[in-house]
């Protein structure tokens, strides 16, 4: 789609102004201003991209646009139901798996999207209340929920014990593990780049290392791309998600326009009140790997909810490993001994995440064949 930004004038505007005012972030009522992307609307689409966990640029890209799509919708706007070939997405799916979790119901996570996971949730709540188990929240099955109201286990986070309980059951070794390794970018799109060095060859150095590891650890790999590949974010998720994957871990790198910006930083899925426990235990760990592995600047880790980490129903992480901009990171990028202990930062992140939290040893001090047996 065509990226609508500053001074931009269309009936794509036009419908993106609409969108906003209905969400209260902008007044559509000055004449002549109706299809006009100006200062105002720019700062209601940031408002809106901070609210969603999206990158704020003020501009709508796709990812913004499916999001601003999705918010139009409250549930009872429209019948719901799981579409196989065009997923349907909306605050109305996302209201939907909230209720249907605090009555006990697992929907898999509250994002919006109506999978099979929440097609089989809306179904078992059907049966359960005694009427047609046909998958499509309409009328009926919408007052069933609103009868039951006060059962719902309001606060907290009900999917949290599920994600917990699924990774300690998986067991702490790595064998026999599903990962699903996201080389960014590739093929015509290099991605950032300073001078010969490009981010799509960094990131595929750096995942083809981080697949060996693996591999001889008896854990099934896959790489989302070839060397001289490539494919949008929402093909690499339903990658992963045919795999059955247990893990992604998406890699890339940064740039920005003032050179004094360097260092790491780590993202899960997040939106609101709405985040992966798992996830976020995942981002910490590889973040505080790989800071204390290569002394970079330690940026954090924050929830975003970009294609790859929406998409995806496992555990996602992104890495963004440094600023090919930055003369402080830049050397250490194309070095392949940096690269190594990136992946050996991984490596043992991965490994963390299964162990029982009083076998977990100290961040960037141990090997993992040390924890083999």
């Amino acid at each position: 789609m065509q990226i609508l930004h500053l001074g931009d004038r269309n009936e794509g505007v036009a419908e993106i102004r609409r969108i906003l005012a209905s969400l209260g972030l902008i007044a559509n009522t000055d004449p002549g201003t109706e299809d006009l992307y100006d200062e105002s609307t720019e700062t209601a689409v940031r408002a809106f991209q901070q609210r969603r966990g999206l990158t704020i640029d003020g501009k709508v890209g796709p990812e913004s646009y499916r999001a601003l799509q999705g918010a139009r919708w409250r549930l009872g706007d429209r019948n719901i139901a799981h579409n196989a070939s065009q997923q349907l997405v909306g605050d109305d799916v996302a209201e939907l798996q909230r209720h249907l979790l605090e009555i006990g119901y697992n929907t898999g996570r509250t994002d919006g999207h109506f999978g099979p996971t929440t097609a089989r949730a809306l179904q078992s709540f059907q049966r359960d209340m005694g009427l047609l188990a046909d998958g499509v929240c309409g009328p009926v099955t919408l007052r069933a929920l609103r009868q039951i109201e006060a059962k719902r286990v309001v606060g907290g986070r009900p999917q949290m014990l599920r994600e917990l309980m699924a990774v300690a059951d998986s067991g702490p070794h790595l064998l026999g593990k599903r990962i699903v390794i996201d080389p960014g970018h590739g093929g015509d799109d290099l991605g950032v780049v300073n001078g010969d060095v490009c981010e799509a060859d960094i990131v595929w150095d750096l995942a083809t290392r981080l697949e060996g590891r693996l591999t001889a650890l008896g854990v099934t790999t896959w790489l989302t791309r070839g060397r001289s590949s490539t494919t949008d974010d929402s093909a690499r998720a339903a990658f992963a998600n045919e795999q059955s994957a247990d893990l992604v871990l998406s890699l890339h790198v940064d740039a920005a326009p003032s050179p004094r910006a360097n260092g790491v930083a780590t993202y899960y899925y997040g939106a609101g009140e709405v985040s992966s426990t798992i996830g976020e235990r995942f981002a910490d760990l590889v973040q505080r790997e790989v800071v204390a592995r290569t002394g970079m600047l330690d940026d954090r880790i924050h929830p975003k909810s970009w294609t790859m980490l929406v998409m995806t129903t496992m555990p996602t992480v992104r890495l963004e490993l440094g600023y090919l901009s930055s003369p402080v990171d830049l050397p250490r990028l194309v070095d392949t001994t940096f690269r190594d202990r990136v992946a050996e930062g991984l490596l043992a992140a991965i490994q963390r995440l299964y162990l029982p939290r009083e076998q977990d040893p100290p961040t960037g001090v141990w090997k993992i064949p040390e924890f083999v047996s």
